[in-house]
C-alpha cells in the first residue's frame, strides 16, 4: 500500500525582505513550517535597520511574524528558535525584545554566539512552527524525588 503524499510548498511573502541568497523565505512540509533565518532588514530599503541589536531583534521578529503569517502559522504556534547572536554580551538585551513578541509558552529555543551573521546583522533568528488549529494543554512538569 503506498503511503500518502506529503505536500511540501515554498512560503514567499512581500511583507518581508526578500531572501538575500539562493534560500527560500520559508518551506511548509505538511503542518510544520521551517523558516529561514531573518535578520533585522528593511523590507523597503533592503538595508539593516539602525539603532543597534534591540533595533535589529524587533525588526527580525517582525519580518518573522510577517512569514509566519504567509505560511498560515502565527508567534503563538511556533515551537523552537535558534537565536545566532554576533555578541552574545548582547542576549539580555535580546531577550527583552524577544518577549515583546513571544508572551507566554515560549517556544524551545537555543541561542549562541557565531563567528560572523550576513550582511553585518547583530542577529538572525529562525524558526520552526505548526500551522493550523493547535491546542496548548497545561505545562507538564515532572519531578523526581531526590536521592
Amino acid at each position: 500500500m503506498a503511503s500518502k503524499p506529503i505536500i511540501r510548498r515554498t512560503i514567499s511573502t512581500n511583507s518581508a525582505p526578500k531572501p538575500v541568497a539562493p534560500y527560500s523565505q520559508a518551506v511548509k512540509s505538511d503542518r510544520t513550517v521551517y523558516i529561514s533565518g531573518c535578520v533585522g532588514l528593511d523590507k523597503d530599503t533592503g538595508n539593516l535597520v539602525d539603532g543597534g541589536v534591540q533595533n535589529e531583534t524587533r525588526q527580525a521578529l517582525i519580518n518573522l511574524g510577517n512569514v509566519l503569517k504567509a505560511a498560515g502559522s502565527s508567534y503563538e504556534k511556533v515551537l523552537k528558535t535558534t537565536v545566532f547572536l554576533d555578541d552574545i554580551n548582547d542576549f539580555n538585551a535580546v531577550n527583552e525584545v524577544y518577549k515583546e513578541f513571544f508572551k507566554n509558552d515560549f517556544p524551545a529555543r537555543t541561542a549562541l554566539q557565531v563567528g560572523k551573521l550576513p550582511i553585518g546583522a547583530k542577529i538572525e533568528i529562525e524558526a520552526i512552527a505548526s500551522t493550523g488549529d493547535v491546542i496548548q494543554e497545561q505545562s507538564l512538569i515532572i519531578t523526581f524525588p531526590s536521592s
